[in-house]
Parts: structure tokens; C-alpha cells; sequence
């Protein structure tokens, strides 16, 4: 009988640990703190076969434009890679960005933005060589609590973040992700090559 009471919660705690976490994440994304910034961070994705913005990077863009028209920002960084589609993830963001309105000498790229992690080592550096020091954060909502983990372990402070109004199916299992990548980046140090460092 005491063998089946501790299988049950154990097997309870395995249902539990991962639907909080996951309700943590959700409740943290959608938390919005918007405040004027030096510069706002665009987080890459997707590009369709046919060069446009994925729905989900559309949405990013989206909010992105919203907020710059809103002034919360003058200038923003595009971050990403060339994805497997063949397209150069933040040259893509550019011109969408520019075919909405913002100038293109507001517009800056991290063509170097593989990870999460390579997009806030690489927005330190920006911020130091343009002597800068708050951003904005623009992702989606799942994706903005490892975004603010990893920005502040880089030193970025202060550090502001807006989701992208965009939910899909792939959300829940997007969200599950998130407690992987979350605890990842939580163990996670700073490499102390001082090339790496902001």
C-alpha cells in the first residue's frame, strides 16, 4: 500500500512539475513592460519558401512596427540566420520593416543570431560599441522568459519585453520546450574567452 501511495506521487509530480512550469512561462510571456528604450531586439524565425516572414516572424515584425510608432524605440536590431529555406533571416526582416515605414538608417542586422543565446551575446556587444544600454525585447509570448534570462546574464539591464499577438497549435508544443530551454539557459555560464564577453 506505501509503495503504491509513493508511485502515485511520484507520477502526480510528473503531471504537476510541467504543467506549473508551463503555466509560469505563459503567465511571464504575456506580461507585457513596455518603456521607451535605446533599442529594440527582434528575435528571428521562420521565412517561407516564397522570401516573406513567416505568420509568426510577420507577427513580431508586426509589433515591432506598432511599437516604433508608438516611439518606444528609434532603433532596432533584426537578429537571426540564414534559415534552411535559403533566406537570410534578418536581411528579410529589413525589408519588411523598411516596406512599413521604418527608416532603413534605424535598422541594424545580427546575421549572426543562431540561438537565443548567440542574439543577446551579440546585442551586449552592439550595445558597447554604440554606447547603448536599455532594450526592448520582441518575441513571442512563450519565448520571452528564456529571452530575459539569457539578456541578463549578459548584463543587459534595463531590459524590457512585448510579446507578438500570435498563437497556434504549435504552441503547445512550443511551450513544453520552453521549461527545457528555460532550466538550460538557467545552468548555463558565460564562456570566459574574453572574445566572447560584451
Amino acid at each position: 500500500m506505501q509503495c503504491r501511495r509513493l508511485i502515485f506521487r511520484f507520477a502526480l509530480a510528473l503531471i504537476a512539475v510541467p504543467l506549473l512550469a508551463s503555466v509560469a512561462i505563459i503567465l511571464a510571456g504575456l506580461h507585457d513592460n513596455l518603456h521607451p528604450t535605446d533599442l529594440a531586439v527582434v528575435l528571428g524565425n521562420t521565412v517561407e519558401p516564397n522570401g516573406q516572414p513567416s505568420p509568426m516572424l510577420k507577427a513580431r515584425l508586426d509589433q515591432a512596427i506598432a511599437l516604433y510608432r508608438q516611439g518606444y524605440f528609434r532603433q532596432v536590431l533584426v537578429s537571426g540566420a540564414h534559415g534552411k529555406e535559403g533566406y537570410d533571416e534578418p536581411a528579410v526582416m529589413r525589408r519588411y520593416l523598411e516596406a512599413n515605414g521604418l527608416p532603413s538608417a534605424a535598422i541594424f542586422e545580427d546575421n549572426e543570431g543562431y540561438t537565443t543565446w548567440h542574439t543577446a551575446q551579440n546585442t551586449a556587444r552592439f550595445l558597447k560599441v554604440h554606447n547603448l544600454t536599455s532594450v526592448l525585447i520582441i518575441s513571442q509570448y512563450f519565448h520571452l522568459p528564456r529571452c530575459r534570462l539569457a539578456f541578463s546574464k549578459f548584463g543587459i539591464q534595463p531590459l524590457y519585453a512585448s510579446h507578438a499577438p500570435y498563437w497556434s497549435l504549435r504552441d503547445f508544443y512550443s511551450v513544453p520546450r520552453e521549461i527545457i530551454g528555460y532550466t538550460s539557459y538557467a545552468l548555463r555560464q558565460i564562456d570566459g574567452n574574453p572574445s566572447t564577453r560584451p
